[in-house]
């Protein structure tokens, strides 16, 4: 059984070596790896697989963090170390990754923020504004409704995304006791 585990966003840390994901988030069976699907997604495009691409790809499935452009290069090699990866390369392969069905990207603060898709089930986000905390989870109860509307509606639903912005049980505990001069 998998532990459950939550997946911080910080400011300057999002890629953190994570190993477990929450139970409702366990990668899911697909008949390609992430390296097969993303260079199936190159020949349909009359694209090669370059070694800068399929580092990436293994650097990011290699663990289930949610992160930004800038800290995934901050955590690859350096100018003229084996396996380095320009700036350029990194932010054109993401676009490329995203469109190929290996992650998906969104906003939070201002930043792109990109997770893992290939091979995990749909899921929604719970954002702590305060401490940064990105909590993963499904809910069977949310599709019925989403489905149900859509239905009403005879809408086709393609997917959908939720990001709930709050305060989480953590912080709410954690905040400062109001004092009697501040309730006046």
């Amino acid at each position: 059984m998998a532990r459950k585990q939550f997946f911080s966003l910080s400011q300057r840390s999002v890629l953190s070596d994570v190993s477990s994901v929450p139970e409702s988030l366990e990668r899911l069976e697909v008949a390609l790896t992430p390296q097969e699907r993303f260079e199936e997604y190159l020949q349909s495009k009359g694209q090669r697989q370059t070694k800068p691409r399929k580092f990436l790809v293994e650097k990011i499935f290699a663990q289930h963090a949610h992160f930004d452009a800038d800290e995934l290069i901050e955590k690859l090699p350096r100018k003229g170390e084996p396996n380095y990866v320009s700036s350029a390369t990194v932010y054109r392969s993401l676009r490329e990754f995203v469109d190929a069905g290996l992650l998906n990207c969104f906003q939070l603060d201002g930043r792109t923020v990109y997770e893992l898709d290939y091979g995990y089930p749909p899921h929604d986000h719970l954002y702590c504004t305060r401490c940064r905390k990105l909590i993963e989870f499904r809910s069977e109860e949310l599709i019925a409704t989403r489905d149900e509307a859509a239905a009403k509606h005879g809408f086709r639903v393609s997917g959908h995304r939720m990001l709930v912005s709050g305060v989480c049980r953590e912080c709410g505990k954690n905040r400062r006791k109001k004092r009697k001069q501040d309730l006046v």
